[in-house]
């Protein structure tokens, strides 16, 4: 038997430096900062995403979620923004990771990877090797307007497990997380780290119940052994 490891907690839809105090308190690892989106939740403007960012402590990842697509555009957003990593929620098309890496050294690379079926796994197996990690989410790039986060649903678990098991890099897992089904989140698929907006938030705002009942069920999950 072995132990289930406890997995790190990034929680996304920062909306001011109280819900980043809040959310720090209780155990995040991870702030997610929300840049302008095609939908979803927790937008907010960049001069606030600095701001907040200059707030996290150093030993917190303080995390710009992008939708931009071209590489010029994210280093002017990083430089703006100050923050220490970068969420990529929709795929690049212009300019390379290494690109990326060569003119923010220091700054970290997720990726998110939209699982939308087994065509999700080749996906991640090919950007795995240029980003720090990669973050599973339950979004859809083939609408006209795009979901890149922030849905509340929940994917296919079991092609997230593939993924874990076939990369090398830390998997963060989002989508529909809640207290209620954190627990079988991380003894199915093991991730490295697990990523909530909407599980721990009532009317758009971070309610303390939920953020505390959601640790709680992560630390109980971690102290019982798997077979």
């Amino acid at each position: 038997m072995e132990h289930i490891q406890r997995p790190r907690v990034k929680i996304c839809c920062i909306s001011s430096i109280d819900e980043a105090r809040l959310a720090v308190r209780y155990g995040a690892s991870a702030l997610g900062l929300v840049s302008a989106m095609p939908s979803g939740p927790g937008v907010i403007g960049e001069d606030l995403i600095a701001a907040i960012a200059r707030t996290i402590p150093p030993a917190v990842a303080s995390i710009l979620l992008t939708s931009r697509q071209d590489v010029p555009s994210i280093i002017e957003q990083q430089r703006r923004t100050g923050v220490n990593t970068l969420q990529l929620c929709d795929r690049l098309i212009e300019g390379t990771y290494e690109d990326l890496r060569a003119a923010l050294p220091g700054i970290a690379l997720i990726q998110v990877i939209h699982v939308t079926g087994e065509e999700s796994l080749q996906e991640a197996k090919a950007i795995a090797p240029h980003v720090h990690a990669l973050l599973l989410d339950s979004g859809n790039q083939s609408l006209a307007i795009k979901e890149l986060g922030g849905t509340g649903r929940v994917h296919n678990w079991s092609v997230s497990m593939q993924i874990r098991a076939q990369v090398e890099v830390p998997i963060f897992l989002a989508g529909g997380l809640n207290a209620e089904n954190v627990a079988s989140a991380i003894a199915l698929v093991g991730p490295y780290g697990l990523d909530i907006c909407s599980g721990v938030r009532t009317d758009g705002a971070l309610n303390e119940m939920k953020l505390k009942q959601f640790f709680a069920n992560i630390t109980r999950i971690a102290s019982i052994e798997r077979l």
